[in-house]
């Protein structure tokens, strides 16, 4: 007997048509002046996240690594947990940037971190030449386990 989820309010998917572009951009400029604070000792592998929350509020963080290994927090959680930390609790959106010409994709640590506050948020992608990949949180972690399974 498996676990089902249990409906909750605001469980319904965001439209990336009901953000508009000049959010959209903004988003991924956060993302993009994140990476530059990123501490990066072992991977030099800088990444900036901003995330959009329901009120509108944007929060960014950057990847921080450490010596020992584990205790590193990527980009996206960071930023998530700033938004967290001033109260917002719905995740509209999330743009992942980096400065390489390939493409981002958020760990499997991230995608669940993510899930905590969406059920299928838009996922922005974006390189180190400023071109955007989108997708759905839903498309990243199909699936998934979220906090209408608990209670």
């Amino acid at each position: 007997m498996g676990l089902k989820p249990k409906q909750t309010k605001g469980a319904a998917m965001d439209s990336p048509e009901q953000i508009s572009p000049e959010i959209i951009e903004e988003l991924i400029r956060r993302a993009q002046a994140a990476y530059q604070s990123a501490y990066v000792p072992y991977s030099h592998y800088p990444v900036g996240a901003a995330t959009l929350w329901e009120s509108g509020r944007i929060s960014a963080g950057c990847n921080v690594e450490n010596a020992s290994y584990g205790l590193t927090i990527c980009a996206e959680r960071n930023a998530v947990f700033h938004g967290a930390y001033h109260g917002e609790r719905r995740l509209k959106a999330v743009a992942v940037a980096v400065p390489t010409d390939t493409f981002p994709s958020p760990c499997g640590a991230c995608r669940q971190v993510l899930r905590e506050f969406s059920q299928d948020c838009l996922v922005i992608l974006v390189n180190g030449k400023g071109q955007t990949k989108t997708t759905r949180l839903s498309v990243l972690l199909p699936d998934s386990f979220g906090p209408e399974f608990l209670g």
